[in-house]
Protein backbone atom coordinates (compact mmCIF):
# COMPACT_ATOMS: atom_id res chain seq x y z
CA UNK A 1 0.00 0.00 0.00
CA UNK A 2 1.39 3.36 -0.92
CA UNK A 3 0.77 6.06 1.28
CA UNK A 4 1.21 9.67 0.00
CA UNK A 5 -0.49 9.23 -3.32
CA UNK A 6 -3.94 10.59 -4.01
CA UNK A 7 -6.63 10.60 -7.00
CA UNK A 8 -7.11 13.44 -8.26
CA UNK A 9 -9.76 14.47 -10.84
CA UNK A 10 -10.64 17.65 -12.58
CA UNK A 11 -13.20 18.49 -14.51
CA UNK A 12 -15.77 21.07 -14.78
CA UNK A 13 -18.86 21.81 -13.11
CA UNK A 14 -21.21 21.27 -16.16
CA UNK A 15 -19.10 18.25 -16.47
CA UNK A 16 -20.07 16.93 -12.95
CA UNK A 17 -23.96 17.50 -13.10
CA UNK A 18 -24.54 16.15 -16.69
CA UNK A 19 -22.22 12.95 -15.44
CA UNK A 20 -24.77 12.55 -12.13
CA UNK A 21 -27.90 13.23 -14.40
CA UNK A 22 -26.80 10.48 -16.99
CA UNK A 23 -26.60 7.95 -14.51
CA UNK A 24 -29.57 8.64 -12.64
CA UNK A 25 -32.22 8.44 -14.96
CA UNK A 26 -35.23 7.82 -12.72
CA UNK A 27 -38.77 7.21 -14.33
CA UNK A 28 -41.83 6.86 -12.69
CA UNK A 29 -43.76 3.81 -12.92
CA UNK A 30 -46.17 4.12 -15.31
CA UNK A 31 -47.80 1.68 -18.07
CA UNK A 32 -50.79 1.66 -19.60
CA UNK A 33 -51.03 -1.12 -21.88
CA UNK A 34 -49.35 -4.41 -23.76
CA UNK A 35 -46.46 -2.29 -24.05
CA UNK A 36 -45.94 -1.79 -20.42
CA UNK A 37 -45.52 -5.68 -19.76
CA UNK A 38 -42.31 -4.97 -22.37
CA UNK A 39 -40.96 -1.96 -20.43
CA UNK A 40 -41.51 -4.68 -17.03
CA UNK A 41 -39.29 -6.92 -19.02
CA UNK A 42 -36.78 -4.28 -19.34
CA UNK A 43 -36.25 -4.24 -15.54
CA UNK A 44 -36.47 -7.91 -15.26
CA UNK A 45 -32.44 -9.84 -15.01
CA UNK A 46 -32.39 -10.97 -19.07
CA UNK A 47 -31.90 -6.90 -19.41
CA UNK A 48 -30.93 -5.07 -16.18
CA UNK A 49 -31.97 -1.10 -16.82
CA UNK A 50 -30.22 -0.85 -13.50
CA UNK A 51 -26.80 -0.94 -15.19
CA UNK A 52 -27.53 1.94 -16.80
CA UNK A 53 -28.46 3.84 -13.77
CA UNK A 54 -32.42 3.24 -14.59
CA UNK A 55 -34.12 3.22 -11.12
CA UNK A 56 -37.96 2.73 -11.15
CA UNK A 57 -39.50 5.34 -8.98
CA UNK A 58 -43.32 5.28 -7.42
CA UNK A 59 -44.06 9.15 -7.16
CA UNK A 60 -43.53 11.59 -9.80
CA UNK A 61 -42.41 13.74 -7.31
CA UNK A 62 -38.73 11.98 -7.36
CA UNK A 63 -38.80 11.09 -11.33
CA UNK A 64 -37.15 12.91 -14.01
CA UNK A 65 -38.41 10.57 -17.16
CA UNK A 66 -42.12 9.37 -17.50
CA UNK A 67 -42.30 6.35 -19.99
CA UNK A 68 -45.53 6.44 -21.57
CA UNK A 69 -46.38 2.99 -22.81
CA UNK A 70 -49.36 1.84 -24.32
CA UNK A 71 -52.45 3.18 -25.76
CA UNK A 72 -53.84 7.05 -24.24
CA UNK A 73 -56.92 7.55 -24.11
CA UNK A 74 -58.37 10.93 -23.47
CA UNK A 75 -59.81 9.54 -20.28
CA UNK A 76 -56.20 8.93 -19.19
CA UNK A 77 -54.77 12.51 -20.69
CA UNK A 78 -55.28 14.49 -17.36
CA UNK A 79 -53.49 11.84 -15.61
CA UNK A 80 -50.65 12.29 -17.82
CA UNK A 81 -50.68 15.52 -17.77
CA UNK A 82 -51.13 15.90 -14.13
CA UNK A 83 -48.06 13.37 -13.81
CA UNK A 84 -45.56 15.57 -15.91
CA UNK A 85 -46.59 18.68 -13.84
CA UNK A 86 -45.35 16.76 -10.45
CA UNK A 87 -42.11 15.99 -12.24
CA UNK A 88 -39.25 18.44 -11.15
CA UNK A 89 -37.38 20.05 -13.84
CA UNK A 90 -35.48 19.13 -16.30
CA UNK A 91 -38.04 16.35 -17.38
CA UNK A 92 -37.96 13.86 -19.94
CA UNK A 93 -40.30 12.33 -21.83
CA UNK A 94 -40.34 8.39 -23.62
CA UNK A 95 -43.04 7.66 -25.69
CA UNK A 96 -43.02 4.04 -25.97
CA UNK A 97 -45.15 1.83 -28.74
CA UNK A 98 -47.11 3.21 -32.17
CA UNK A 99 -50.05 3.21 -29.42
CA UNK A 100 -48.53 6.41 -28.05
CA UNK A 101 -46.67 7.41 -30.56
CA UNK A 102 -49.30 8.11 -33.21
CA UNK A 103 -52.57 6.09 -31.60
CA UNK A 104 -52.04 2.85 -33.18
CA UNK A 105 -54.82 0.88 -35.02
CA UNK A 106 -56.77 2.04 -32.48
CA UNK A 107 -57.56 5.76 -32.95
CA UNK A 108 -59.04 5.24 -36.45
CA UNK A 109 -62.05 3.03 -35.30
CA UNK A 110 -62.58 4.29 -31.64
CA UNK A 111 -63.68 7.97 -30.20
CA UNK A 112 -61.77 7.42 -27.00
CA UNK A 113 -58.04 7.03 -28.54
CA UNK A 114 -55.14 10.20 -28.57
CA UNK A 115 -53.92 10.27 -31.67
CA UNK A 116 -50.02 10.43 -30.06
CA UNK A 117 -49.24 11.46 -26.63
CA UNK A 118 -47.14 14.28 -28.07
CA UNK A 119 -50.44 16.23 -27.99
CA UNK A 120 -50.05 16.37 -24.43
CA UNK A 121 -47.38 16.13 -23.26
CA UNK A 122 -43.77 17.13 -25.00
CA UNK A 123 -41.87 14.01 -26.31
CA UNK A 124 -38.15 13.92 -26.46
CA UNK A 125 -37.48 10.55 -27.67
CA UNK A 126 -39.84 7.96 -29.72
CA UNK A 127 -39.58 4.35 -29.86
CA UNK A 128 -41.38 2.38 -32.68
CA UNK A 129 -43.12 -1.16 -32.35
CA UNK A 130 -46.19 -3.14 -31.54
CA UNK A 131 -45.18 -3.74 -28.80
CA UNK A 132 -41.39 -2.62 -28.98
CA UNK A 133 -39.14 -5.26 -27.74
CA UNK A 134 -37.20 -4.15 -24.13
CA UNK A 135 -33.93 -4.27 -26.63
CA UNK A 136 -35.58 -0.70 -28.09
CA UNK A 137 -36.65 0.94 -24.70
CA UNK A 138 -32.67 0.33 -23.98
CA UNK A 139 -32.21 2.09 -27.21
CA UNK A 140 -34.21 4.43 -26.46
CA UNK A 141 -32.60 5.44 -23.08
CA UNK A 142 -29.20 5.34 -24.61
CA UNK A 143 -30.59 8.03 -26.86
CA UNK A 144 -32.38 9.91 -24.05
CA UNK A 145 -28.56 9.90 -21.80
CA UNK A 146 -27.32 11.30 -25.12
CA UNK A 147 -29.67 13.77 -25.30
CA UNK A 148 -29.14 14.76 -22.04
CA UNK A 149 -25.49 14.85 -22.89
CA UNK A 150 -25.40 17.37 -25.27
CA UNK A 151 -28.12 19.89 -23.14
CA UNK A 152 -26.91 22.32 -21.12
CA UNK A 153 -27.54 21.69 -17.43
CA UNK A 154 -30.03 23.89 -16.14
CA UNK A 155 -28.11 24.62 -12.75
CA UNK A 156 -25.12 25.35 -14.99
CA UNK A 157 -26.95 28.13 -17.09
CA UNK A 158 -28.24 29.72 -14.31
CA UNK A 159 -24.54 29.86 -13.10
CA UNK A 160 -23.38 31.46 -16.38
CA UNK A 161 -26.20 33.89 -16.57
CA UNK A 162 -25.52 35.36 -12.73
CA UNK A 163 -21.70 35.60 -13.50
CA UNK A 164 -22.58 37.27 -16.50
CA UNK A 165 -24.60 40.17 -14.67
CA UNK A 166 -21.72 40.41 -12.20
CA UNK A 167 -19.26 41.05 -14.51
CA UNK A 168 -21.77 43.49 -16.32
CA UNK A 169 -22.10 45.30 -13.27
CA UNK A 170 -18.46 45.57 -12.90
CA UNK A 171 -17.91 46.89 -16.05
CA UNK A 172 -20.26 49.69 -15.32
CA UNK A 173 -19.01 50.65 -12.06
Amino acid sequence: MKTGTTDIVLTSMDDLLTWARLSSIWPVTFGLACCAIEMMGAYGSSFDLDRFGVIPRATPRQSDVIIISGTVTFKMADRIRRLYDQMPKPRFVISMGNCSNCGGPYWEHGYHVVKGVDRIIPVDVYIQGCPPRPEALIGGILKLQEKIRTQESPAFSKLKYLLHKHKEAKTTV
